[in-house]
């Protein structure tokens, strides 16, 4: 018996060890993918982005608070910026979310992004799938926080949160640009700073702007720091979640994150073919010597070896 039974069967280490496969490109892990993909697809995902200290880890572990007081079992993926050490997930310990640490109803787990664009990583698609054959409902994946061009988690949560704080300010205008237009709520957090009312009627007027929809994006104000506006939080991811399945969206949404897994496999598929084919470098050694000659150019060159390869 495989690890995917096992996963099947609430086994917290097999889930831990599949997880770490899928990480670390283990070819072990499409195996297990295949046997668990069956039973996934059904629960629903949040996701959080926003700035470095804007609250998302904190806004996190009172979400799970409050699922877990629903008898809700959920999982957290928390993706972390690289170690330029170990490779692995500089905040891996997520201190903020510690006290749930002991309870076998919520998954936490930490993700190095490997440097991959968009907040993400790019594993985490396969790990989403691994927490909901675990049993996992909601499904929270909080990005590594480095920017506003994290767009990357709107493609793949049902639901995405953007969270801001006071101290954006002059950044406003930036947003527009930016992950604010893949938002579904916005969450003024620290709202009990000094000049958040002014900070959330312009995050208001930005996200009015966006073209007439059945869902009008809301602003949340928050202090996550006191557990201050998590109901409401709570209240308008349902709202969204409500909006989304009476019109169809939410089906379309999974239809479009599915064609974009199926992309991306075909293309990992097709690049480690094309990449064993490529000749050695004591061969293409002889083709460089005519570029240092600048008797021909490498756009030239590679296409009459990619022909070659046919």
């Amino acid at each position: 018996m495989g690890l995917a039974s096992d996963i099947l069967n609430s086994d917290l280490r097999a889930t831990s060890r599949l997880l770490s496969f899928i990480e670390d490109g283990d070819p072990r892990a499409a195996a297990e993918l295949k046997e668990l993909y069956r039973h996934t697809g059904k629960s629903y995902l949040i996701g959080i982005t926003g700035s470095p200290g804007s609250g998302k880890s904190t806004l996190a572990d009172h979400l799970i608070a409050h699922y877990r007081s629903k008898g809700l079992r959920l999982g957290v993926l928390a993706v972390d910026p690289s170690s330029h050490f170990s490779g692995g997930a500089v905040l891996g310990d997520r201190i903020r979310m510690q006290r749930h640490a002991t309870d076998s109803n919520v998954f936490i787990r930490s993700m190095a992004n490997r440097n991959w664009p968009g907040g993400l990583n790019r594993a985490t698609a396969d790990a989403v799938r691994v927490l909901e054959a675990y049993g996992c409902d909601p499904v929270i994946v909080e990005t590594v926080g480095v920017g506003q061009s994290e767009v990357e988690v709107a493609h793949l949560a049902h639901t995405t949160i953007l969270v801001c704080t006071p101290a954006t300010g002059d950044k406003i205008q930036a947003l527009k640009a930016g992950v604010i237009e893949v938002a579904d709520i916005v969450v003024m957090n620290k709202a009990d700073l000094p000049d958040a009312e002014h900070a959330s009627k312009s995050i208001e007027m930005i996200v009015g702007m966006k073209p007439a929809a059945a869902w009008r994006v809301p602003v949340v104000r928050t202090v996550a720091r006191d557990g201050k506006g998590i109901d409401e939080l709570a209240a308008a991811i349902e709202a969204h979640r409500r909006a989304m399945e009476s019109t169809g969206v939410l089906t379309r949404k999974k239809l479009e994150t599915a064609t974009r897994q199926l992309r991306d496999i075909i293309c990992r598929k097709l690049y480690e073919t094309a990449c064993a084919r490529i000749p050695e470098d004591s061969e293409l050694e002889q083709y460089a010597e005519q570029l240092m000659r600048c008797s021909t150019d490498p756009y030239s060159l590679a296409e009459e070896i990619v022909r070659r390869l046919g």
